[in-house]
Order: structure tokens, then sequence, then C-alpha cells
């Protein structure tokens, strides 16, 4: 075996091993080469190669999105580091367990004029769970203070950064082991049972209207035996996003497309006495500004570790899963006369109708887009979708059950869509279809420049010029001004890129050329593939906006 000849860098690498973590991005550097070698010449660790730190930060949580266990990246000393920021926030928002493995110089380097330095202690204090900020020399508190970290990591669920100082030489290697790094576990003490149980339930039973909000959430959490309970209540309203991987046919899942046209006494009869939240972020402006403006006398939140205050009205924070969280609900509970749910049910089959309706008279554009997409994707498939336009258009129909979706929801930044797509697909291993629009795409190019995209990947561009959500919000107006600093207007397509890249290109620009280069797509696997949609800009944003107006 080949080891770093630095006793710290060792110890660095034996305690992430006796952790369980083994998954290693690294970026390409010298004052990291310690790191590198170490993690890289044991065969325990699996490791990447990723030069761009941005895109290696949201790689990397493509990997732990996917998996659910802890992923370290690794770089050099200087600016490098701060590159890591954007995916550092999304997985403190996501709760997404991941490390910072920052190489840096010795103290007294810094300030100095050395090359390649910045301050690297606590630049991500703002978002971090735990800084390690290491000595020069391996010791007994540098272990104690990488234990913490990751420990912080797994069981807290968010980032934590280890700021690890080297002095050259860097390169030198051993065959044997300088230290026998202290190894300590940290006890979850997250409750795993409700107190006080009584007092939830007798609300519970109380209540005629509850509203059950699901944001972003992993497949399978729930038990079915809970959703098909809750569904079955005729005071429960269950709406559900995209993102939340629940699937019922009793479900709200298209939540604008509910509640956009609501008269005043809709609002009335929506307004829920007790509204329960679980899952990660809400997509939907409507919903939150809804609730806001109509809030519940109660509002739970189930998490073990969060409870933001999203609409104002916050009134518990259920640290307990919501398995077990309904678990005991449900245990001895009572039905109470209802008309909530059915209220809903109604209004949702005739917004279903409106819906088909009016999909069949309008021209090819995003809306029409989306609908033959996302009627179109493989069964049993994993699907990613990028922020802005293609999350909000994704909001607005029907996904088949067997497809599990996913997006970067903890910032809702455009940044990192790709690269947390393509390591999504790594650590699922599943067929994974991107789907992003043009500026996203750009932004994130550098994502491709790497060895590991599976050959079964498909990037879905919908091409329409520019930034079109700045088309849809208010305050759109066809001057110079807003073509060039709002929607960015542009006329660049993603071919020469995929030919670089060595993918295959294919584009459609109509309803019939659409569907045949989806079939065309999902039915080679040889070869990663980019199909770029092109789609009219100046009439998407009236095609969405009259399709509120006529689902009444």
């Amino acid at each position: 075996m080949i080891y770093p000849k630095i006793p710290l860098a060792q110890s660095v690498i034996e305690i992430c091993l006796a952790k369980g973590l083994i998954t290693i991005i690294i970026s390409p550097g010298s004052r990291n080469a310690p790191l590198t070698i170490g993690f890289v010449n044991h065969p325990d660790f699996t490791c990447y190669s990723i030069a761009d730190e941005r895109c290696a930060g949201f790689f990397a949580l493509g990997i732990a999105q996917q998996t659910q266990k802890t992923v370290a990246v690794v770089c050099t000393s200087g600016s490098a580091l701060l590159n890591y920021y954007p995916a550092f926030s999304e997985a403190f928002y996501s709760q997404i367990p991941f490390v910072v493995i920052s190489a840096d110089r010795p103290q007294s380097k810094i300030d100095i004029g050395d090359g390649q330095t910045i301050r690297q202690e606590n630049v991500f204090s703002n978002h971090s769970l735990f800084n390690a900020n290491l000595d020069e020399n391996a010791s007994d508190e540098n272990d104690l203070k990488i234990n913490d970290a990751l420990n912080c990591a797994i069981n807290k669920k968010g980032p934590v950064h280890i700021n690890v100082p080297f002095e050259e030489p860097l390169y030198e290697t051993t065959i044997e082991l300088a230290v026998n790094p202290k190894i300590f576990s940290e006890e979850n003490k997250n409750q795993l049972f409700v107190e006080n149980i009584n007092q939830y339930t007798t609300i519970w039973e109380q209540s005629a209207k509850k509203l059950i909000l699901v944001g972003v959430n992993y497949p399978n959490e729930i038990e079915q035996l809970y959703l098909d309970q809750l569904a079955n209540d005729d005071s429960v309203v269950v709406m559900i996003e995209t993102t939340s991987n629940l699937h019922h046919p009793k479900f709200i899942n298209t939540i604008d497309s509910i509640i956009t046209p609501f008269s005043e006494q809709d609002f009335k009869e929506f307004q829920p006495d007790l509204l329960v939240t679980f899952g990660g972020m809400i997509v939907s402006k409507r919903i939150k500004a809804l609730l806001r403006n109509y809030p519940p006398m109660h509002h739970w939140h189930i998490d073990l570790l969060r409870a933001y205050d999203t609409f104002g009205c916050l009134t518990q924070h259920v640290v307990v899963k919501p398995n077990l969280f309904f678990e005991n609900i449900f245990r001895n509970n009572v039905a109470i006369k209802s008309n909530y749910n059915n209220y809903f049910q109604t209004i949702k089959k005739l917004r279903k109708l409106k819906t088909e309706e009016y999909l069949a008279k309008i021209p090819f554009t995003d809306f029409k887009a989306f609908e033959i997409l996302l009627s179109n994707l493989p069964k049993n498939s994993q699907l990613q979708i990028s922020n802005s336009s293609p999350i909000r258009y994704a909001q607005l129909f029907d996904i088949e059950s067997s497809i599990e979706v996913f997006s970067n929801r903890g910032t809702s930044g455009i940044d990192g869509s790709t690269s947390t797509a393509i390591g999504a697909a790594i650590g699922s291993n599943k067929q994974t279809t991107f789907i992003t629009g043009d500026v996203g795409f750009l932004y994130d190019s550098n994502a491709l420049w790497n060895n590991y995209i599976p050959k079964n990947f498909k990037i879905i561009i919908i091409n329409n010029g520019g930034g079109g959500i700045f088309r849809i919000l208010p305050g759109h107006d066809e001057t110079p001004v807003f073509n060039t600093f709002f929607e960015t207007a542009h006329c660049l397509t993603a071919q020469n890129m995929a030919k670089m890249y060595n993918m295959d290109y294919h584009i459609a620009s109509d309803e019939k050329s659409l569907k045949s280069k989806l079939n065309t797509i999902f039915s080679q696997y040889e070869k990663a593939v980019i199909l770029e949609v092109f789609t009219p800009t100046l009439l998407n944003d009236g095609v969405l906006l009259n399709y509120f107006k006529e689902l009444v």
C-alpha cells in the first residue's frame, strides 16, 4: 500500500475510511497532492477527477443525493476552494451530507504575498455545520476535529469543511502508516418517537379541513398504507409537488393549476384548520402566497432535523420521521365528517378537462413541449430537472409513478443542475434524463468536462432563446434592456458542444419532430445524447399565462 508521507494526510484518509466516507471527488492541484496520493492509491476508495471545482461540488451532491451517503470533495489551496460554495449552500438547504476537504498552506504563509493563498479557514461559516481548521502536524486534537466534522455531516445531514495545511515536500510517499488516529462516533440524539402524541391526535381529530403539503421527498420514504389512509380521509387534502415522489389518484399533483383560478369562496373553502408539511422546499409560489394570506390555525412540520416557517404560521416542529408520525396518528384515529376532500376532487376533475382542451388547441411552445416530454419518459427511470422554468412547467403535468424525480431545490439555483444530474446518474445507475433550459445548460456547460458520463444519459434542452422565466414574471417589457439584462437573449446552440464532448446530437422544433426524436434517443443506450428542443421565444409566455385564464 502506498501512503502519503505527511502524517496529517494519513490521519484524514484513515478517519474518512473508518467513517465509511469512501466516495471522493478530486480536483487536480499540487497542494492537495498528499490527499490525492492517499485516496487514489487506497483500494477502498472510489475516486473521480473533476477539474472544475464548482462542477465537482455539484457532481458530488448528485452522487450523495442518490446513495444517501456522505461524499467528499478535495481541492488545492487558494480560490479553488471558493468554487465549492454554490454546492455547499445547496447541501445545507437540501440536507445532503457533504464534506469539503481543502488543502492549505501553513498559517505562516497566509497574507504575506505567497502564491495561491487566501484566508481559507471558516470560509463557509454561514452555511457550514462544522469547521475543522487543522494544525499542521498530526495530533489527537486534529483527530478530534476530523471526527467531529464527519460525524456532523453524517448525523445532521449537511455540509462541513475540513481545512488541512501542508508544507512542502508534498509528493513523497511511504509504504507504512505513521499514525493510528482515534476514531469515535457521535450518538444521533434525534427523537425517534412522538412526545405527547395525545396533543396531536386531539387537534387532528378536531380539524375538519386538514391539508398535507409535500415538497422534495425521496422515493419510497412513506409507507403506502399511510398514503392510502390519507387519500381516503374525507377531511384531508394531499397536495404534492413533482419532487415529492408520492403518487395516489386522489392526491392533487398540479397545485398551481388547481389554485390559480380560485374564487373568493374557493379561498375560504381551501383555508385549512391544520397544515401538515414534510419533505424539502416547495416550488409553488402560489401555494406559498395563498397560505400566507389564508393561514391555518395549526402548522406542523415533520422532520428530524429542521423546520422552516415558510408560510409564517408554524406552530410545531415535530421531530420525528413521517412514517412514525402517521403510525401514531392513525393508531386510534376517529374519522370526522367533512366535505373538504370531495370539494377539491371536483375542482381537480374540472381542471383536468380544461387542461386537455387547452393543450389540444395551442401551438408548439414550451408548454406543449413539456406535456410531450413528461408523458414520453421511460418507465422505471430517473428524471433530473433544472431550476427556473423547467421545474415550474413540470409541476403542471402528471408524471408516471415509476419515474423518480429530483431537482436542486435547496437554493433553487441553475448553477450546477447538469453536474448534479450526471453525478446522480452515476450514483443511481438508472436510466437518467435531464431536462434543462438553454441558459441553465450553458451556465453549467463545464459539467460535460469529465470522463464519467454514462452512455445512457440523456440531456434535453428547451432552447427558447434566453431566460424565458423572466417573460412570465411581472415586469416583462419588450425592450433592449429587458432582452439583454434580464432575458439574456442569445442565438447559441449545443451542437458544437455535443461534438466536442463526443455526444450524439438531435434537434426538434415541432410536435411531430419532438415525438420522433424522443423515440430515437430512448431506443439507444450506446452513447450519451443531447436533444435540443427549439421553441418560439415570443409565444411561450402568452400561451402559459392564457392557460391559467382558461382553467375556470
